[in-house]
């Protein structure tokens, strides 16, 4: 093997390095949100109704900033277009640490999303860009995990810090660290060496979603970031006033989640690599794992405190990991001049249910007076997913004669 290409490939673990770090510091102030739930109920006088909002505000905008990023992905370096989308993250924070209450902080996320678009498709097809099928899977997990990885590191820090120094000390922080992601993609960041520059892509053209692939990654999709977002604003929350449990250990809880789902990002992905079946069928495994944990969460059993962080834990790794199997599915089975634009169309179709989700999950819990209605209804859409989704394989996947 030549120098050249021998280098090549020590370098395509940079990038996969440097992709994960961008996607966790993006990803740092906005999924802490869950774990300061208690925090700014209390300062800002909210809801759970009014938290679900603040956790959708930063996935507004991306409805049509994902197919734009998509877009732009297809004829542009992604090292500027991520990059670029790190730095207004950081800026929008910035600016909302100057937000005198809530609706100013609503305002303030709604950017924050507009420059967060860039980075899941951006990210995903960096690396896909960078390894073959064999360990695309595995390199998929591993930069996905970045996400609950920023999850983790903001429900250890963020609650903390509000309580030392006021919620608007957790915006400065989430400004530096989305900071650094931006500067440690543009300075790190090649094209790989085997992929020719950027040409115009294809016309943009939602024909992908007659696709048969294209469904099955919407619908799953969309299912599994409900139950994502669910766990985001509801889990603190129930072990507080279900559970019975403190502030502080409800919010390491949910660090653990975090913690569960990076964890499944990388596994579930890697089983991806080698099951006989495809990486699909991972995603079907995922679906059949949280109807289970809702399930039981919603019974009484879900109320004792032992009880209840296990099965977030458990779905934590199935609810949050099934990103990483079904990340690397849409990358490969989408046309290789249309990838970017396949993956943000994907995405953007996803930002449906993140954006309604929190709302309505937190509108259901005060209407209801507790949460089991919450998780009946997501093991139930989780269900009508499996049965849709498992009806007809079908082969791709970028793997010729294998189970999608």
């Amino acid at each position: 093997m030549s120098d050249p290409v021998r280098a090549a490939g020590r370098y395509r673990w940079v990038v996969l390095g440097v992709a994960t770090f961008t996607q966790a510091a993006a990803a740092f102030f906005v999924h802490g949100i869950g774990a300061m739930s208690v925090h700014l109920q209390r300062d800002l006088d909210l809801n759970t109704t009014r938290l679900g909002l603040l956790l959708s505000a930063a996935q507004l905008l991306p409805l049509a900033g994902l197919l734009v990023a998509g877009r732009l992905l297809d004829r542009h370096d992604e090292r500027w277009v991520v990059g670029t989308g790190a730095l207004v993250v950081a800026v929008a924070l910035a600016a909302g640490s100057l937000a005198p209450g809530y609706v100013s902080l609503l305002a303030a996320l709604l950017i924050v999303g507009a420059g967060y678009s860039t980075i899941q498709p951006g990210g995903s097809k960096s690396v896909a860009s960078w390894f073959d099928t064999s360990q695309r899977g595995l390199a998929m997990g591993i930069r996905q995990a970045g996400l609950p990885l920023g999850g983790v590191l903001s429900a250890s820090a963020l609650p903390a810090l509000a309580t030392a120094f006021g919620w608007r000390s957790t915006l400065v922080a989430g400004a530096l660290v989305a900071l650094a992601g931006a500067v440690a993609f543009m300075a790190f960041y090649r094209r790989p060496p085997h992929r020719p520059p950027a040409r115009t892509a294809s016309p943009m053209r939602l024909d992908l979603l007659r696709e048969p692939y294209m469904k099955k990654v919407i619908l799953s999709g969309t299912c599994l970031v409900s139950v994502h977002s669910g766990l985001g604003v509801l889990t603190v929350l129930y072990l507080h006033e279900v559970a019975s449990m403190e502030a502080a250990p409800a919010a390491l809880v949910y660090v653990a989640v975090q913690c569960a789902g990076a964890l499944g990002r990388v596994c579930l992905a890697a089983w991806s690599d080698r099951h006989k079946s495809g990486r699909y069928a991972c995603v079907l495994a995922c679906l059949a794992a949280v109807i289970a944990g809702m399930a039981l969460l919603a019974t009484p059993a879900g109320r004792s405190p032992a009880v209840a962080c296990l099965l977030f834990v458990w779905l934590g790794f199935f609810g949050i990991g099934w990103y990483g199997p079904w990340v690397a599915y849409a990358a490969e089975a989408a046309p290789p001049d249309r990838t970017g634009f396949a993956l943000g169309l994907a995405m953007a179709v996803n930002q449906v249910a993140i954006i309604l989700a929190p709302p309505a999950l937190g509108l259901l819990t005060d209407v209801t007076g507790g949460f089991a209605a919450a998780w009946v209804l997501l093991a139930v859409l989780t269900g009508l997913t499996l049965a849709a989704t498992a009806r007809r394989p079908t082969v791709g996947g970028g793997r010729p004669g294998r189970i999608a």
